[in-house]
């Protein structure tokens, strides 16, 4: 196994105080949760190109994993463009099935959201049927799951404008979109769930916070995504991926962290992977190890 010390990014950060709605209201204590995240990886045997390093993806996996594993997480999750494209599908299903085997080395639950790139020149059905997420007999794009006192949702975004999935490399990346019976599913999977919720996405649901130009990273109606997760009450934070720089907003009193990427720059102070600790009071703590950021989002209310 490999023992390299790994450091975390310089800077702990304290983010805006949420207000969290309907967890606030109840006065308990939850049992602590403790879970790694990694996104982007893009593993590809591909020359490198505009900084993204493919084939060094593979062994930064490797490090995170071992990492994860070493920390006892009691769960791995893996947010989007899990590999990148080859020239034939068979390529692409090789890379596919390569970077899956050593994110299966990991010793515990293990999850994956779908990204653009999941679905380049391959279907998602093809993509979902070469990966694994415990407790799924068969994958699927979005789900939801509960772990200790805490309810995950994974949500897809790879969706154009008018609702048609993305598809063997027909559609534009800039023109992603939830559909409508996924929302509606969205509002029904949090309306019978009580338990504090953090939802995963590949794409960043936080437009508004950002100028025109960058909303190309955006679902076109994160707007009425937002909505949704606000009116729940339970959602304090949402990990993004898809803007390989990473970023981190507040809005209404939800938490948008954009996890940096594992593909951009060579070495591994390059590599980029986070441990999320929450406490029982609900105090939660992303450490970011290497390029990726750190945070601590406090329980507290603000009026």
């Amino acid at each position: 196994m490999n023992r390299r010390k790994f450091v975390l990014s310089t800077t702990t950060l304290l983010a805006s105080l949420p207000f969290w709605g309907n967890i606030l209201a109840a006065d308990k204590k939850y049992k602590p949760m403790r879970f790694g995240i990694l996104t982007d990886i893009h593993y590809a045997e591909l020359t490198p190109r505009a900084n993204r390093y493919y084939h060094e993806a593979l062994g930064k996996t490797v490090e995170c994993v071992e990492f994860m594993n070493q920390q006892k997480v009691e769960f791995l999750l893996e947010n989007g463009d899990l590999k990148d494209q080859g020239k034939t599908v068979e390529e692409t299903l090789r890379f596919l099935d390569t970077i899956e085997s050593e994110l299966q080395k990991f010793n515990g639950p293990l999850y994956h959201v779908l990204g653009n790139h999941d679905a380049d020149n391959i279907s998602k059905t093809q993509f979902l049927s070469r990966i694994k997420n415990t407790g799924f007999s068969k994958p699927s794009a979005h789900y939801s799951f509960d772990r200790g006192s805490w309810h995950f949702i994974a949500l897809d975004a790879n969706y154009t404008s008018k609702g048609v999935s993305y598809d063997s490399g027909n559609f534009d990346w800039t023109d992603c979109h939830v559909p409508a019976d996924q929302l509606e599913w969205l509002k029904k999977d949090l309306n019978k769930n009580n338990k504090p919720t953090v939802v995963f996405i590949h794409q960043q649901l936080d437009d508004i916070s950002y100028p025109i130009e960058h909303r190309v990273h955006c679902p076109n109606n994160s707007a009425e995504v937002r909505t949704i997760l606000e009116a729940s009450g339970n959602v304090p934070l949402v990990f993004q991926g898809h803007y390989h720089n990473g970023g981190f907003n507040t809005i209404n009193g939800i938490n948008y962290y954009t996890l940096s990427s594992i593909v951009e720059g060579t070495g591994s102070q390059a590599n980029s992977f986070a441990v999320v600790e929450i406490d029982e009071t609900l105090n939660i703590q992303i450490k970011g190890y290497q390029k990726a950021a750190s945070k601590y989002l406090p329980k507290k209310q603000v009026y």
